[in-house]
Formats: C-alpha cells, structure tokens, sequence
C-alpha cells in the first residue's frame, strides 16, 4: 500500500501530480484541511485542456457539504477553479 502524499495546506493546490483516479479525494480532503485551517477560499489549479479534469474537480466540489459556491478563475482562462468553503463548525474538527 502506498504511504499517503502530504502536502502543505495553502491558498492554492496544484492537482497536476495527481492521478486523475485520485482527484475527487484530493479535491475533498484538501478542501476539510483547508477549511480546518481557517482559510475560506481556495483555488485549485486543473489545467486547461480538454476540461476533463475541470469537470472532475467541480464535480467533486459541488458535491462538497462546506463548499458555498465555486466558479471558473477568470485570469486563468478555465485551467483553474475558485472556491469559497465555509469553516468547520466549533467541536466538528
């Protein structure tokens, strides 16, 4: 079994060294850790390409119960998402 990837919890999460199998579990831990670390909006960079991963990530970000809204960063040109989260609720973790 592989050990798990640990990664600094940041404004901005870089999703190209994932494997798209594994992004609707970055998207969604990422968004918990970022959310327990007080931040309440983060991007997540996808590329741009075909928009397969876009879709992925938003999907996985609509599902999201502390995500309150997301949408397309508009400086880069669909190779990235926005998204606001709302933070855990006091005793929640």
């Amino acid at each position: 079994m592989d050990d798990p990837i640990r990664i600094p919890i940041e404004h901005e999460i870089d999703l190209h060294a994932f494997a798209p199998r594994d992004i609707p579990s970055v998207v969604s831990e990422y968004v918990d850790a970022a959310a327990g670390a007080g931040l309440r909006e983060v991007r997540l960079v996808h590329g741009r390409g075909t928009g397969v991963q876009r879709g992925i990530v938003q999907a996985a970000l609509e599902r999201h119960a502390r995500v309150v809204e997301f949408w397309d960063d508009p400086a880069s040109h669909l190779g990235a998402t926005i998204a606001r989260i709302t933070p855990p609720r006091p005793g929640s973790g």
